[in-house]
């Protein structure tokens, strides 16, 4: 059934302290001594040095709006009203990153750093998550779904899940056998096995039994002896033969029948070296001039003091998308977009014709087509050559609500769906 451009949609959050949508910490602490095998996290586990505070109290929630033209409702729940077709519909979420669109069947479910949305195409019902319902964190990094359940990672409360038939949560954390209360990431792969990204590690849970505690174990910098270039592990994806790839801090990895694989830019780079972006237009502030992290970073890199260096991190995989055929896709901090045939690396930047070189979010489409999100508007690739003539653009000009485009998800209907800062656009 072909959905209708629904209206706007308003929820009044104030926004986490984040630049460009990736949240600034300061240095984090990778431990130095290997270990044999995965080990599994003890109930009560401290945090890394350098490790933010679980507590999310900078987190002010906020509820919809009920201004004339907005939705109508307690702010919590809801109905909005219809407004003409139009090519573009913006969905306002306040001063709030929308970092992850998951749909399921008719539901758009939203996750932004000020709760959760649920929203029905069908009736135009929405229902907004907090505290109040059961999470332990309205910091929202990623939806998707776990043997039947809507799996969301939040910012300090772990992985809370979603039972549409009880309409409760189920909250699971450092105790429970969580490497970390960051949750970037929930994947259910093909053997069975669940796999969570986390600031500290990534966890695996054996045939998926949450519940089993000696299922569950994390693999780090540390036990792995290096073969997970970093901890903080930004997302997840499996690879065409059941192998799972790991965007890190310290470049992409891949866990293949027990066995590991990196790369990073001291072994050739996946992102451009800065050489080749330096003169490209930058992204507002320089965030090493206010984040100990990235200042630190650019000072490992030896680019102490050069313009811009604060956004760029060749190593720095801020999102990744596997092809069916095994070609891996790798979006960079600031180094641009890179392609893995299986043999090697190749880098992409607005020299050959992205619109940015932040590159946040990668979406495969239904149709084959690859949209990559930046923080100067979204890119449209057809085929696997990035060439700037074969590039289409979209940013604001075009319709989007922001050029920031963090997340994106293809509807039943082949309607987009793209999170930005500050709301979400739908694209028929």
């Amino acid at each position: 059934m072909q959905l209708n451009i629904k209206s706007v949609t308003a929820i009044a959050v104030i926004v986490l302290g984040l630049i460009v949508g990736i949240y600034v910490v300061s240095v984090k602490q990778a431990p130095t001594v290997p270990a044999q095998t995965a080990a599994a996290v003890q109930p009560g586990a401290v945090m890394p040095p350098g490790h933010p505070a679980v507590s999310r109290g900078d987190q002010q929630g906020g509820q919809m709006g009920s201004q004339p033209g907005e939705p109508q409702g307690d702010g919590r729940t809801g109905k909005t009203p219809e407004n003409p077709k139009n090519k573009f519909t913006h969905f306002r979420v306040g001063n709030s990153n929308v970092k992850s669109i998951f749909i399921d069947g008719k539901e758009v479910w939203v996750g932004t750093s000020g709760g959760v949305i649920r929203y029905d195409t069908a009736t135009d019902d929405f229902h907004f998550f907090d505290q109040k319902d059961g999470l332990l964190s309205k910091g929202i990094f990623n939806i998707a779904k776990l043997d039947g359940r809507i799996a969301v990672g939040t910012y300090g409360g772990g992985m809370s899940l979603f039972d549409k038939a009880s309409g409760r949560w189920e909250n699971y954390n450092v105790p429970d056998g969580l490497g970390d209360a960051f949750v970037y990431k929930v994947l259910k792969a093909s053997n069975g096995d669940t796999w969570i990204a986390t600031w500290s590690g990534a966890n695996r849970i054996r045939g998926g039994n949450l519940k089993d505690r000696s299922k569950w174990d994390v693999y780090t910098v540390e036990n792995t002896k290096g073969g997970l270039p970093n901890d903080w592990v930004y997302s997840l994806e499996e690879g065409q033969n059941g192998e799972i790839w790991f965007a890190t801090e310290g470049g992409p990895a891949r866990f293949k029948d027990g066995k590991w694989q990196n790369w990073n830019h001291d072994k050739g780079g996946v992102g451009a070296p800065f050489a080749k972006i330096k003169n490209d237009p930058k992204f507002g502030v320089d965030p090493a001039k206010f984040s100990e992290h990235h200042a630190q970073q650019a000072k490992e890199m030896g680019l102490e003091g050069k313009s811009g260096a604060g956004a760029y991190n060749p190593n720095y995989i801020v999102s990744m998308v596997v092809d069916r055929d095994g070609t891996v896709w790798a979006g960079t901090w600031g180094g641009g977009l890179a392609r893995f045939d299986g043999k090697g690396w190749r880098n992409y930047t607005m020299s050959d014709g992205l619109p940015g070189n932040l590159i946040f979010m990668l979406h495969r489409d239904p149709s084959g087509k690859l949209w990559i999100g930046t923080n100067n508007g979204v890119a449209i690739l057809e085929g696997d050559k990035i060439e700037a003539k074969k590039l289409k653009v979209l940013t604001t000009k075009d319709g989007l609500f922001a050029d920031t485009v963090f997340s994106m998800a293809t509807g039943e209907d082949g309607s987009k769906w793209l999170g930005s800062f500050g709301g979400v656009t739908h694209l028929k």
